[in-house]
């Protein structure tokens, strides 16, 4: 997603070939990832010699929450069960790192993901 945020102007389409070249993944598994993340309405794809996936929305309205409820759902899914002597509590907890979780993922969008990314490091 971040490589595609980088490459949002609405017209570029970006080749599976050159996404998983980038981020150092297999082909295989990221169209997986892909077809995941158009289902859930955040990218497009085109078919064809010329095809390949676009940000279906401005990277300033993407936040990392959209992503992971659109690829592992699950993640965020507070399934702690509430018996024995320290359920309850172990509960509650889970139920608080959730829910901040969830708070942290929403604030963070591609765009200030990506924000500051071409400038040069210096290591002291």
């Amino acid at each position: 997603m971040a490589q595609l945020a980088r490459r949002h102007d609405e017209q570029t389409i970006t080749r599976l070939e050159e996404l998983a070249q980038r981020e150092a993944v297999s082909s295989n598994f990221l169209v997986q990832i892909l077809n995941d993340l158009r289902r859930g309405g955040l990218i497009e794809s085109r078919r064809g010699k010329a095809g390949g996936y676009r940000l279906a929305r401005e990277p300033d309205t993407i936040h990392l929450l959209d992503v992971v409820e659109a690829v592992e759902p699950a993640l965020l899914e507070n399934s702690t069960q509430g018996a024995g002597e320290s359920g309850e509590g172990v509960r509650r907890a889970w139920k608080g790192i959730s829910e901040a979780t969830r708070r942290e993922l929403g604030e963070i969008s591609l765009l200030s993901l990506i924000s500051g990314s071409d400038e040069p490091m210096y290591y002291i």
